[in-house]
Formats: structure tokens, C-alpha cells, sequence
């Protein structure tokens, strides 16, 4: 059996072609895909699938797509319980698979045979991945993931081609890449360095005062450091130019922080910095204006706060018609692992609905008064072991690595009935799994299933890190953390659990790290 993403959807069964025709049982099978052997809730396929107008029959009419599937695709292929529905996939039966695989095997090899598995890995694309559901909400978050994973293989291919010396074949190849990628600045430096060892010095130049000229002129942002310094190298004809670079040199990994307004700023850099400090992250901080009568002062603002940061940050403000558009372009083109933006409305404004729906990163909104330093009591997550709150989870065990504080986890009755498991016992394996992972130290801690308990429970935190509610298009934020928002005397970080690796997963990891716990 063979299942299709990297392109248009295709299922191979037994040398056959079997793609179901009807266009809901497609998305369904794309969606259970995209969460490869794991439950998916039926309420999030129903979300996902009919969106706020589902028929009165959902239930029985998603159960019949279920049983259809199961015919074509064996009756064990797709288990049901009370988490979901989970389809099995074996290794080597998705495509998406076999792609990321190849690509993480590479990581580790030389040139040569690293080469050799960036191309079998590009080989399997046959076009826009997802194609078939480009316009669907729920497909263009893994879209822009794949599509970024792709570009970054192509990269990396690159730089094997570049160790071995072939530099003068890929002059054309990364001109029109460039062309088509205008403010990827490693293409730009791949290229420049192409140009070098091709004996075109002038142009490899010039390819770094155009990079400058619209990343200045489109983002408001200087080159990195690594095009600065190739370009000194370049100019000084610095001899490691003609030997190796160091093909799995990756980019620096980024937080994006773009605050509402001038005065959110410091609320957003107070999270910000700790989750840069615990492992080397830059910070872009964006501010995205409507005009221009403000352009300069708010960038001289932001210039003289990014001073004050300890961490490495880079400033853009520029104008745009499309804010959430220009938002999602940054976080992709920087590879950014984490966005934060602040949040004080429930239900959620439209652009952050925007945002939440098509980001491709981790989404963390910033709710409630700023972070106090007096305040010790450390990171408090409520959790219940729902999607999202997994998320939070490995937010708030990195925020508090970053702020050395302890982490305490916090559950209530309520989780033991939804999860049919004592909730002390959830807790237990989710600090389990934090502690492998970070280090970090975690207490458990239980309260009564209301919002006033939960309330009380995290009144001593420092900052309170929670999953957004699962329901979020319907629902907004949630009861509960609309409750944390309104009472809490610390602020509040909904989190938004993206498709890409999150900021634990390690920097060679290309799919989102799994957490695991022994469920009984």
C-alpha cells in the first residue's frame, strides 16, 4: 500500500490506483494521514471536514466514511476509541515518510552519499504537495511545512554539490531560485559563493547588494550576519572560500515576536527572552504598520529596545495591506519556531484566528499583566493531555528552563473523567517525559474541576502556560482560560500547537516530536 501527499493525492493498493473519488472521503484520508498513527478526535474532524455548518447527521455520516475506508483499505487499517479515529500506516507507506527519512539520513553523511539522499528524497515530489486541498484551512499549515522541508532539502543538496566542487553547474540552477525566493538569504549566500569559485567575483558582490537592497527595502531588515561575513570573506578573498564549508551548517533557529502595539512590546520580550536564553535563539521582532507615518520613529523604538536585549535580535517594521499574510511570510522565511503576539479579547480577533489556522510554527499568545520578576513561583501548565496542551507542555518546560524556575503541573478531576485515567497518574507521566527531555524541575498539582479552583490553583506563578481550547474556531480561547485571562495575577500563554517541530525537538528534527507516555 502506498499513500501520496507530495503531489496530487494518490493511494496505490497492491500496483493499483485507488484514490476514492467523492471529495470528503479524500480530506478524510488526507487528514488521517497528516496524523499518521495517532488519534484524531471526531469532533476535529468534523471541524475540519464541514466546518461550522455540519449536517445533523455528522456523526453517522463520518462513521460511514470511516466503515468506507475500512473496506477499501482493510478492516484493521483504521482503530476507533475514545480518543479518535488512528489509521495505520506502516514504514514506507507515505510518501511525506519516506521524504522525511531520507532527508534526516542525510544529515548525517558525507557530501557524496548525503547528496545521493537529498535527490532520492526530492525524486518523490510530483507537485505541490496537498494540491488536491490547497484551499482547505486544515491542509495549509503541513502545506507550508512540507513546502519549506522541500526548499530546505534543496538547499542542503546544494551545499553537498558545493563540497565536491560543483560549484559552476549550480550558477543557473540557484539564479533561478533566487529569482523565485528573493529574501532566502542562505540561497542568496549559496549563490554568492557559487558565483566565487566560478571566478565572478563582481557578480558574487553584487548578489549581496541586491540581497541588502530588499531585505531593506521590503522587511526593513539588515542581512544576517552569515551574508555580512561572507561578503567581508569575498571581498578579502579569504582562503576557506576555496576549501569545504560546512555543508550541514544550518541557519539560526528564530522567535518571531510581533506585538499590537508600542506598548505591548516589553510584555511579549519578557517571555520572549527566556525562551531565547535557555538555547541560542535569535529574536525578530516585527512591527507591522498600516501606514507610513510612523515607520521611522517605530523603528528607531524598537532599534533602541533591541539594544537592552541580551539575546542576538534582529528589528523589521515595514507597511502591508495583509498583515497576517506578511506575518506568516516572516516566520517562514526565517524558520521560525515559535511566534508570540499578544492577546487581550475573547473571542479571538480575526487575525489571530488567521494566524492560528495557517501558521506553521507553535503560536503563543500573551494574555494578562506582564511577567513581574518578584513573582517566583515559577511556570504553571494546566494540562490535560489534549492536543494543544501537549504543546503548552513543552513551551512552559522551555520557558521555565529559560527563566530557572520550576514547573508545576496542574490537572483537575475532570481530566480523570474526559481521559478515563486518574489524573495524578497523567500528570506523573507528562513530568516524566518533561524531566527526559529538559531537565527541569516538575510538581504535580490537583484542583477541583471549575474555573474558580483553577484560578486559585496557579495564584502563585510566575507566568501561566496553557493549550488553547480544542474548539477554538467555535469556542474562542475557552471558558477556562478565559478565566485564567480575566483572574489571574500572572500572565497567561495560550499556545496553538503548529505542524513543524517544536522549540525542544532537536535542530536536525523535521517532524514534530512525539511525546510518549504509558498509558496503561
Amino acid at each position: 500500500m502506498e499513500f501520496r501527499l507530495l503531489g496530487p493525492f494518490e493511494l496505490v493498493v497492491e500496483g493499483r490506483l485507488v484514490t476514492p473519488k467523492a471529495a470528503k472521503q479524500r480530506a478524510l484520508l488526507a487528514l488521517l494521514l497528516l496524523n499518521a498513527n495517532r488519534p484524531l478526535s471526531a469532533a476535529r474532524l468534523v471541524d475540519d471536514l464541514w466546518g461550522e455548518r455540519p449536517p445533523a447527521t455528522v456523526a453517522k455520516v463520518l462513521q460511514t466514511y470511516v466503515s468506507r475506508l475500512r473496506r477499501l483499505l482493510g478492516a484493521e487499517s483504521i482503530a476507533s476509541s475514545a480518543a479518535g479515529y488512528e489509521l495505520h500506516v506502516g514504514p514506507g507507506e507515505l510518501d511525506v515518510h519516506r521524504f522525511e527519512r531520507l532527508v534526516t539520513e542525510a544529515a548525517d553523511l558525507e557530501p557524496e552519499p548525503a547528496g545521493t539522499r537529498l535527490r532520492q528524497a526530492l525524486a518523490l515530489w510530483r507537485g505541490p504537495p496537498l494540491v488536491d486541498f490547497a484551499y482547505e484551512t486544515w491542509a495549509q499549515p503541513e502545506i507550508a511545512r512540507l513546502d519549506k522541508l522541500r526548499l530546505a532539502a534543496l538547499r542542503q543538496r546544494i551545499d553537498c554539490d558545493l563540497a565536491l566542487g560543483r560549484a559552476h553547474e549550480l550558477v543557473g540552477e540557484l539564479e533561478q531560485l533566487v529569482a523565485e525566493h528573493p529574501l532566502r538569504e542562505r540561497l542568496r549566500g549559496q549563490l554568492m559563493l557559487a558565483l566565487y569559485r566560478s571566478d565572478r567575483q563582481v557578480e558574487a558582490l553584487d548578489v549581496y547588494r541586491k540581497a541588502r537592497q530588499t531585505l531593506v527595502e521590503q522587511l526593513g531588515l539588515e542581512p544576517a550576519a552569515m551574508l555580512r561575513e561572507l561578503e567581508h570573506a569575498i571581498l578579502t578573498h579569504d582562503p576557506s572560500l576555496e576549501v569545504e564549508r560546512v555543508a550541514s551548517a544550518r541557519p539560526a533557529r528564530a522567535i518571531l515576536v510581533v506585538p499590537s502595539a508600542e506598548d505591548r512590546l516589553d510584555a511579549l520580550l519578557a517571555i520572549a527572552e527566556p525562551f531565547a536564553s535557555h538555547e541560542p535563539r535569535e529574536l525578530i521582532i516585527a512591527r507591522l504598520l498600516p501606514g507610513a507615518d510612523e515607520l521611522a520613529r517605530e523603528a528607531s523604538t524598537l532599534n533602541v529596545r533591541k539594544a537592552m536585549i541580551s539575546a542576538p535580535a534582529r528589528v523589521a517594521v515595514f507597511t502591508t495591506d495583509d498583515a497576517v499574510a506578511d506575518l506568516l511570510r516572516l516566520a517562514t522565511l526565517h524558520d521560525v519556531e515559535l511566534i508570540l503576539v499578544d492577546s487581550s479579547t475573547d473571542p479571538l480577533r480575526d487575525d489571530l484566528t488567521t494566524t492560528l489556522e495557517r501558521a506553521a510554527a507553535d503560536v503563543a499568545l500573551v494574555a494578562g499583566p506582564a511577567l513581574d520578576p518578584s513573582r517566583s513561583g515559577g511556570v504553571f501548565v494546566p494540562f490535560g493531555g489534549g492536543e494543544h496542551d501537549w504543546a503548552a507542555l513543552e513551551l512552559g518546560a522551555w520557558l521555565a528552563a529559560g527563566l530557572r524556575t520550576p514547573l508545576t503541573l496542574v490537572g483537575t478531576d475532570a481530566d480523570a473523567r474526559v481521559q478515563k485515567r486518574d489524573a495524578s497518574r497523567l500528570l506523573a507521566d507528562a513530568s516524566l517525559a518533561v524531566q527526559r527531555v529538559v531537565g527541569v524541575e516538575t510538581s504535580p498539582l490537583l484542583a477541583d474541576a471549575n474555573e474558580e479552583a483553577l484560578v486559585a490553583a496557579v495564584e502563585p506563578a510566575s507566568v501561566v502556560v496553557t493549550g488553547i481550547s480544542p474548539r477554538w474556531r467555535r469556542d474562542g480561547i475557552g471558558a477556562t482560560r478565559r478565566a485564567l485571562v480575566r483572574d489571574a495575577r500572572a500572565p497567561t500563554v495560550l499556545v496553538h500547537r503548529g505542524p513543524r517541530p517544536g522549540g525542544l525537538a532537536p535542530q536536525e528534527t523535521r517532524t514534530r516530536y512525539s511525546w510518549t507516555i504509558d498509558v496503561g
